[in-house]
């Protein structure tokens, strides 16, 4: 019996230490933006002209450009989140933003970002410098874009994403240097050879209403 209860216990250390996931952390709280900072490229208008909160859902009007991010950082993590594009309006452009590095270059900040562009979700994208790579057939790189310059990206897979109004899953997991990418429960991309650094998490406005919902982050140590 002895032996039995150090085995369980062993085992219980040796799954705590290859990387178990600890307690979600609710990044929105379905009433407020607390725990929430932002960036505008245009710093006349207020965080509330462009984010609000209404029936538990963040609302996210898309113009001007900019985003949201948390004022805690993370490194190794799951993120799940739902979205829409709102229903009867035209589908627009977003994105999560992963290990935010300082303030923005332009209308983005050193970061990864996981693509919610309307046809595009599940795309990986890396910019100033930050490292992502994935099979040759479906890495991208973009060079002297008129706004972010040189950077690198991951196409999906497949595409999973549902008629624009309805919502979507986001299920992504960043562990280490790896990343992997799911919507609606489907297996969409995975990229490798990412910066392992702490960043906070963030949500673009950029064009086009989109709704956001069950953001939640569990920790992976």
């Amino acid at each position: 019996m002895k032996t039995s209860i150090i085995t369980i216990a062993a085992l219980g250390m040796f799954a705590l230490s290859a990387g178990a996931e600890t307690k979600a952390i609710e990044l929105f709280n379905g009433k407020n933006l607390k725990g929430w900072t932002h960036f505008l490229v245009d710093k006349k208008v207020k965080k509330k002209d462009v984010w609000s909160v209404k029936d538990g859902v963040l609302v996210c009007k898309g113009d001007p450009l900019g985003y949201l991010q948390t004022k805690e950082s993370f490194e190794s993590f799951r993120l799940q989140l739902d979205w829409r594009w709102a229903p009867g309006g035209e589908p627009g452009n977003s994105g999560v933003l992963l290990r935010i590095e300082g303030e923005a270059k332009s209308i983005l900040p050193k970061c990864v970002e996981v693509q919610l562009k309307s046809g595009s979700a599940g795309d990986v994208w890396a910019f100033y410098g930050t490292k992502a790579s994935g099979p040759e057939d479906r890495a991208k790189v973009v060079k002297d874009h008129e706004l972010l310059g040189d950077f690198v990206g991951v196409a999906k897979m497949k595409a999973a994403e549902k008629k624009p109004g309805e919502w979507n899953s986001y299920d992504i997991t960043l562990k280490g240097g790896t990343l992997t990418v799911k919507v609606n429960g489907e297996l969409v991309n995975e990229a490798s050879g990412l910066d392992v650094v702490a960043g906070p998490i963030g949500m673009q406005s950029e064009g086009g209403e989109i709704h956001f919902r069950n953001v939640k982050l569990t920790p992976i140590k």
